[in-house]
């Protein structure tokens, strides 16, 4: 059974924190929260705790289930623009430059290696079709 995690209006460009999650997407969870913990990008902390966040919420869902006996993969993670703050810097001549304070949205969905293969299975059938 899968489990997501989101977090909202995080104050980081989405473009700088696609890079990081480029990364882990498709990975194990344990070889995820390793490359998150030691990669040296300002995204990567916070990448971990919704990583974190997201195995909590598989333990919730699957009580009965052990952390250490399921093999959790990061079956989807996006990150979509969040709010702008639009700000004014003064410039020469009286004029103002604008400036853009992004924002983005982080979702991470894990899954089971097994289920995640067997729902791709099923999806790429249905294409076909």
């Amino acid at each position: 059974m899968e489990a997501r995690a989101i977090l909202k209006d995080v104050p980081t460009s989405p473009r700088k924190m696609r890079l990081v999650a480029d990364m882990i997407r498709g990975q194990k969870v344990s070889k995820a929260l390793a490359l998150l913990k030691f990669q040296p990008r300002a995204s990567s902390p916070v990448l971990h705790k919704v990583l974190l966040s997201a195995v909590a919420n598989w333990q919730q869902l699957n009580e009965d289930a052990k952390l250490e006996d399921s093999d959790l993969v990061v079956k989807t993670i996006f990150i979509d623009g969040g709010r702008m703050l639009k700000r004014l810097r003064p410039a020469p001549q009286g004029r103002a430059h604008r400036i853009r304070k992004r924002s983005n949205h982080i979702t991470i969905v894990i899954d089971d290696a097994s289920t995640a293969i067997v729902s791709e299975d099923k999806q790429a059938v249905n294409t076909e079709s």
